[in-house]
């Protein structure tokens, strides 16, 4: 286990390294000027300034410096948890994070929990209903959902409960009635791609012979399907869970914009658009760590529902 868990910090180390490189990387592989992308983002056009002043611009924001120099320097800055500077903003990127994340992490934790209930429930009934045209309707409707873009989810929603019925604001942040709207745009689709993965299980497993075995003792229906064909049934809808970890950034991007909320999601959309290059690598090594560290415990629970799983070598020949 030990060896096992060196091994996953390791990889760990890796992908966080390859994400904040890439983010780096493409900066200059664009068909641009990296300089000019950068200093646009602090609102100065380099073909209005003079030679002189665009060297000073260049030597204000480091930029004067050899590539490996100014990535040397934003690695070793990281690994202190120091971003940088925001060249929008004119204020540390740690602070700009700091001040948004708090709204991001708790939309995002309702609407996981959210998520998980309602693709396990929609699952669970599709699986066992009895009403075979009612069963086809919960098989058929976790597609539909993966399918509805996220953000005409959230216009819908608008519309209908804020535009028409009144029941909830459509925009903004503030209280508990703000998070409505949100946290089900955001969740209805990680709850359609769950439900298709863990109905599709559930099938699967009515099918295995121990679940034929459970019958034959006598089990009531409602022991077979928790105590058996359930727990078994939720090991791929497990690593579904940590996959979905790495879409709620695309996913806080797209709800934060359309319901004018201050998150990381919008933040990285502001972003992304004026090239702020430190913030966007910011949240790029933020959304990887957070991916990386849900799929490790993931991992680590997998022996918890399926005993015969374990993380120890095996030896060949012993």
């Amino acid at each position: 286990m030990i060896r096992y868990l060196l091994g996953r910090l390791l990889q760990a180390v890796v992908v966080l390294w390859a994400a904040f490189t890439v983010t780096f990387v493409v900066l200059y592989l664009l068909p641009s000027d990296p300089v000019a992308i950068q200093l646009g983002a602090a609102g100065i056009e380099t073909d209005s300034l003079s030679p002189q002043q665009l060297a000073a611009a260049k030597a204000q924001y480091g930029l004067d410096r050899p590539v490996l120099e100014q990535y040397w320097t934003l690695l070793t800055g990281v690994l202190h948890g120091d971003f940088g500077t925001s060249i929008a903003k004119h204020v540390p990127v740690s602070q700009l994070i700091g001040d948004r994340i708090g709204a991001t992490l708790l939309l995002s934790a309702i609407a996981g929990v959210l998520a998980v209930g309602l693709g396990t429930t929609l699952a669970y009934l599709a699986a066992f209903v009895r009403t075979r045209a009612l069963r086809l309707l919960l098989d058929r409707l976790p597609a539909l959902g993966v399918a509805i873009p996220t953000f005409l989810v959230g216009l819908a929603l608008i519309q209908f409960f804020s535009f028409q019925l009144g029941w909830v604001p459509s925009t903004g942040s503030g209280g508990w009635q703000y998070l409505i709207l949100p946290v089900i745009t955001m969740a209805l689709p990680a709850a359609a791609q769950l439900a298709q993965v863990l109905g599709r299980s559930f099938h699967d497993t009515l099918r295995e012979q121990y679940i034929v075995t459970a019958r034959a003792k006598g089990l009531s229906r409602g022991q077979v399907q928790l105590r058996h064909a359930f727990r078994n049934a939720a090991l791929p809808a497990l690593t579904i869970v940590g996959v979905l970890v790495g879409v709620t950034v695309t996913s806080a991007i797209v709800v934060e914009t359309v319901f004018n909320r201050n998150g990381i999601g919008r933040l990285a959309q502001e972003s992304v658009l004026v090239k702020d290059v430190p913030v966007v690598q910011a949240i790029v090594v933020l959304a990887a760590t957070g991916f990386v560290l849900v799929n490790l415990l993931v991992d680590l629970l997998y022996p918890l529902l399926d005993p015969r799983i374990t993380h120890t070598a095996t030896v060949e020949g012993g």
